[in-house]
């Protein structure tokens, strides 16, 4: 019913918005101004959204949780598409949510309405500390050395050619 509400009021008040711009500043402005914040907000999504894709390598290189700068790299994306978007209504919301402090009040508000409950369990039992397996760092293979030898055949081979090479039957 949400969505079909927002599908129905975000229409309408972008065109209460063009048509009050417009009657205030010109058609020639207002036009002006919806292609201007669809480029600035580009570039504030590009740069936003670096940053949290580093956030989200970050908290997975360091072994956290990464629930939260994937929420705001979800928010970034969502911002985008809002400032793409042509309206103003559109772009105000778009433009708040690069703002980070806006995204972490939308993600508390979020999430203190869904309760997520789950275990992960990486080996061991569960209950007893001592058992549960930490996760290893990757460490390069050193010192493992794979000997072999090879011989050159001439160009002009003159065995008969086989269906393939690797087989002598």
């Amino acid at each position: 019913m949400w969505l079909f509400l927002a599908f129905i009021a975000v229409p309408l008040i972008e065109i209460t918005l063009f048509i009050q711009v417009g009657g205030i500043i010109g058609l020639g402005w207002t036009l002006a101004i919806v292609v201007l914040t669809a480029i600035i907000g580009t570039y504030l999504m590009r740069a936003q959204g670096a940053l949290a894709l580093g956030q989200i390598k970050k908290s997975l290189s360091e072994v956290r949780d990464p629930t939260e700068p994937l929420v705001h790299g979800a928010m970034i994306l969502f911002a985008g598409a809002l400032l793409l978007t042509p309206g103003f209504f559109t772009d105000a919301v778009g433009f708040a949510l690069l703002i980070p402090a806006v995204r972490t009040a939308a993600f508390k508000a979020v999430r203190s309405k869904i309760k997520v409950s789950g275990s992960v369990n990486m080996g061991g039992n569960m209950h007893d500390p001592r058992q549960q397996k930490r996760p290893q760092p990757h460490r390069p293979m050193q010192g493992d050395i794979i000997d072999g030898e090879y011989h050159e055949l001439p160009d002009g081979d003159s065995r008969p050619k086989r269906p393939s090479g690797w087989t002598d039957h």
